[in-house]
């Protein structure tokens, strides 16, 4: 039986507080192609013909999780070149989740993983694809 969304082109999408803001960071600083769209909603158009769409909410909360990874082929590289664009990696040192001086996550549990956030403090990660 086949399932009734199985053919759907799905998307994600996430809250942000400024478009403008948003718009400037995906596109100049993480090199995204980003469009804007009807209704005022931001784009991002990633590898593989992947989208997701980022939309104005006044009362935005930022997201307490990861709302969208990047796979990478050398998370160092990828977050050395994201430090010198400005980006601030997320450090956390708790029994769970430890980050070394870079905020790069080597735990043998999971890939290489660094966590960053967006103008709107959505949190988005590099990851080493596996």
């Amino acid at each position: 039986m086949q399932m009734l969304l199985g053919n759907s082109k799905a998307f994600s999408g996430f809250s942000v507080d400024d478009l403008s803001r948003a718009k400037a960071f995906y596109s100049e600083t993480l090199g995204l192609n980003v469009t804007t769209e009807a209704m005022g909603v931001l784009t991002l158009h990633l590898a593989g013909g992947h989208r997701v769409i980022l939309y104005p909410k006044p009362n935005h909360l930022a997201a307490t999780f990861t709302v969208l990874n990047f796979p990478v082929d050398n998370v160092d590289q990828a977050v050395s070149q994201l430090v010198a664009r400005g980006i601030r990696f997320e450090h956390y040192d708790s029994a769970d989740l430890k980050t070394d001086e870079n905020g790069i996550c080597r735990d043998s549990r999971g890939p290489v993983i660094a966590w960053f956030k967006d103008p709107a403090g959505n949190i988005l990660s590099v990851l080493e694809a596996v």
